[in-house]
């Protein structure tokens, strides 16, 4: 390491680039809407609880200043993988691409003005608000980790669902049946997903930095 670089907790350094990628692709996967029984929910869900996971980890590990910049941050890979996805919509298909692929490419990755700033604020509130209620539960030593992460992550992804549905949607089509079948399947995996993966990635963090210290003492 170079004596004048800053050191950086190893979970942090890995956790953040994880972070930046699940960022990049929730919006992808959003697109495909994925059945859980009775429950139906797009499945950029997946990479947005493990945002949520992330973000807590961090808040646990390193203090709620360092995850509410990491949400923070996440605004720059999200921004720029929307002003790629546009760029690259504007640039001609080259002439050997089969005409199906195209189409399909522009039908998944093309999105109303609506639907990118309703992601941005969504993103923004939701993950910022998980982190402060997350913390703001702490207690003593951090007990009920578990607790915390799936009572901070139903409350977060109820916000996001508000946000996003009524920005992207209000007006065009009644939103009531969607906001209920989306809130309810958002929680629902808040409590069954978060608990896990929370101890799971503080778990990991923990180990990773005891190896870095063990490594440079």
């Amino acid at each position: 390491m170079h004596p004048n670089s800053p050191a950086i907790p190893r979970s942090l350094f890995l956790f953040s680039i994880f972070y930046g990628g699940m960022v990049c692709i929730a919006g992808v996967l959003g697109n495909k809407q994925v059945a859980l029984g009775p429950l139906a929910v797009e499945a950029g869900i997946f990479a947005f609880l493990l945002l949520v996971v992330v973000s807590s980890a961090i808040a646990e590990l390193h203090g709620a200043t360092i995850a509410k910049h990491l949400v923070w941050f996440g605004f720059i890979p999200l921004i720029f993988s929307i002003l790629l996805v546009l760029l690259v919509l504007q640039v001609p298909a080259s002439a050997s691409m089969e005409p199906e692929r195209l189409a399909a490419f522009d039908l998944m990755m093309r999105a109303t003005w609506r639907i990118w700033i309703a992601g941005i604020i969504a993103y923004g509130v939701s993950q910022t608000l998980n982190v402060t209620l997350f913390d703001a539960m702490r207690r003593g030593q951090g007990g009920l980790l578990w607790l915390r992460a799936a009572t901070a992550s139903a409350l977060s992804q109820i916000v996001d669902t508000l946000i996003f549905i009524s920005v992207a949607f209000y007006g065009l089509f009644p939103i009531g049946e969607l906001l209920v079948g989306q809130l309810l399947t958002k929680v629902v995996l808040s409590i069954v997903m978060v608990p896990p993966l929370i101890y799971l990635f503080v778990g990991l963090g923990r180990r990773l930095d005891r190896t870095r210290a063990a490594a440079t003492a």
